[in-house]
């Protein structure tokens, strides 16, 4: 596969934050702290994975918290993208055909709509989060937000740069990936590394936010296709917002500078 070449670039700068939060236990409350976090003046609002209700303790069962693609959580998130003029996307336990094992969901709501099932679940570094969650279709899922076109990946997907190929092959400009990547030795480096690398390697731009630590990194970054840090939190604990502007130009010159999806020979 090749990336598609019959869709316009984008035209116009697109605005961005991340809020890196850390979820609680309590869906209700996580619900209705989003009038709060989400805030006025963003083309696109990005929450953690996960953010609907925190995994809890290692292992535990997540499939009395799921809910409908339509339910409360993607229900508020609507009304508040709504509300504030923008798109959101934000992490759920979606309700699937096995009850026991729910669906880790990206859901998109306000100037676009969408959804994600988390394809790679996190069954690594002792974690098995095969065993409570169930995988979601080989399908990358692109959206239109503001012109540009947005590559939707969850957390351990960034380990796979297939799946963020694959979205750039369908016209994905940017990627986001909200995350709670799971702290310990040298998890911050990885984090960094990796959102960079799908940024310089694809030449887009990498939206990525995490819940905060001490649980998880923290450490939310917009990167630009040359693999630039345009904006990110100062505090991997701290409830944040960063405001990023993914910019065409930027794109445009990157690409031509580093024409490597024109150079491919595999």
């Amino acid at each position: 596969m090749r990336r598609r070449t019959d869709l316009p670039p984008p035209a116009a700068p697109l605005r961005i934050a991340l809020v890196q939060v850390a979820s609680g236990l309590d869906p209700a409350g996580n619900r209705a702290a989003l009038a709060e976090l989400v805030p006025s003046g963003a083309d696109l609002v990005v929450l953690p994975e996960a953010y609907a209700r925190d995994f809890g303790p290692p292992g535990s069962d997540v499939g009395a918290f799921a809910e409908p693609i339509d339910g409360p959580f993607a229900t508020e998130v609507a009304r508040v993208a709504d509300e504030r003029d923008t798109t959101v996307v934000a992490g759920i336990f979606e309700a699937g055909p096995d009850p026991d094992r729910p669906y880790n969901t990206l859901v998109v709501r306000g100037g676009a709509s969408a959804s994600y099932r988390k394809i790679h679940l996190y069954d690594s570094f002792g974690y098995r989060e095969s065993d409570r969650l169930s995988p979601g279709p080989l399908a990358p899922v692109v959206v239109e937000v503001g012109g540009w076109r947005v590559g939707l990946m969850t957390c351990y997907d960034l380990r796979f740069p297939e799946l963020a190929r694959a979205l750039v092959d369908a016209g994905a400009d940017l990627l986001v990936v909200p995350a709670a990547w799971v702290a310990g030795p040298g998890k911050v480096d990885h984090w960094r590394t990796l959102v960079t690398a799908r940024a310089i390697e694809n030449t887009v731009y990498v939206a990525a936010v995490g819940q905060s630590a001490p649980r998880y990194c923290g450490t939310s970054m917009v990167v630009d296709p040359a693999g630039r840090v345009v904006a990110g939190t100062t505090d991997p604990e701290a409830t944040e917002v960063a405001v990023g502007v993914a910019d065409p130009d930027v794109l445009a010159r990157t690409r031509d500078a580093n024409p490597s999806l024109l150079n491919r020979r595999l």
